[in-house]
């Protein structure tokens, strides 16, 4: 057998080990399906391999770095998937391909990729949190739980105020004079704003 071309068949589900068995396979081409899964080390197994297209899938994981044994590799490509982690470093035949064998894999780095290796960069993307419909998923407030705290904050402040003016007759006294005043203002400012002719009715 010379070569395997299984791209644009809509294949999903993880590439299978069995592909070592298959014995004198030079190209193998699985690109553009929607295969999940890490990319098998048994491909290392491959020694005549020649061509490795692996490209637009979903790929995860590492790049197995016993590919380096692939010595007659002379295409390799494993862009826009989602694999994470350290590219092989330049030596072996894997150095001999540039950046566009990688491209639209953001997690993985080294100097085959242009990207230094940090924490940040090798970690694989997280899987987004579920919602629960619940208002804090959008960092909303409970409307609800807001108005009733704000209804009983309410009423301990009025209670408060009976009760201090109840125990106290200084401040009792001084509550309903200020009262009086400020309803006393309230009363000749609107006197003093109406029109004239409809000031005979107060005075």
């Amino acid at each position: 057998m010379s070569g395997i071309d299984l791209s644009c068949n809509k294949l999903t589900g993880e590439i299978p080990n069995v592909v070592e068995n298959i014995q004198m396979l030079f190209a193998l081409n699985l690109s553009h399906n929607s295969l999940t899964g890490p990319i098998p080390r048994a491909f290392s197994n491959l020694k005549d391999m020649e061509s490795l297209d692996l490209s637009y899938n979903n790929l995860s994981g590492n790049i197995p770095p016993e590919f380096a044994v692939l010595h007659f590799l002379e295409y390799f490509n494993v862009s826009y998937n989602n694999l994470s982690g350290k590219t092989t470093e330049r030596a072996g035949q894997l150095g001999a391909f540039d950046e566009s064998s990688y491209l639209g894999n953001p997690f993985l780095c080294g100097s085959l990729v242009g990207r230094n290796c940090s924490p940040i960069d090798v970690a694989p993307p997280l899987t987004p949190k579920a919602s629960t419909g619940n208002a804090e998923d959008h960092g909303l407030i409970d409307m609800d739980a807001f108005y009733a705290s704000f209804f009983a904050c309410y009423i301990v402040v009025v209670l408060c105020i009976a009760g201090v003016l109840y125990i106290n007759p200084y401040w009792r006294q001084a509550w309903f004079y200020h009262v009086q005043t400020i309803a006393n203002s309230c009363y000749y400012f609107v006197v003093d704003n109406l029109p004239r002719k409809f000031r005979g009715g107060y005075m």
